[in-house]
């Protein structure tokens, strides 16, 4: 795999973490994951706002600017189609971006 496809797959990952941490951030999809009493940590949407720009980092590092806007604005979509895909049918599955020692608030 070329240098540019490494900073893309790195990317979409940091982009599908990124729109995954920001709905977890959420009480009513937090509640949905972890069928809990708690409340989501306040820092999962920080965290999710600094996975967004290691996504648009990672598209700068892989392409000229002009593509890697274009790149980043067609990522978005995907991994939040692919977030709310999980939410619907498989909520369960979002436990794995959100390990026991980023749920202690």
């Amino acid at each position: 795999m070329s240098n540019a496809g490494v900073w893309l797959l790195a990317a979409a990952a940091s982009m599908w973490l990124a729109t995954s941490w920001l709905a977890l951030s959420l009480p009513a999809h937090w509640r949905q994951v972890f069928a809990g009493g708690e409340t989501a940590p306040g820092y999962l949407r920080v965290l999710g706002w600094l996975a967004l720009v290691v996504s648009v980092l990672c598209c700068f590092q892989a392409d000229h600017p002009s593509m890697a806007v274009l790149v980043w604005f067609t990522l978005l979509p995907v991994a939040a189609v692919a977030t709310a895909m999980m939410l619907s049918y498989r909520p369960a599955l979002l436990r794995v971006v959100c390990p026991a020692f980023l749920r202690v608030g």
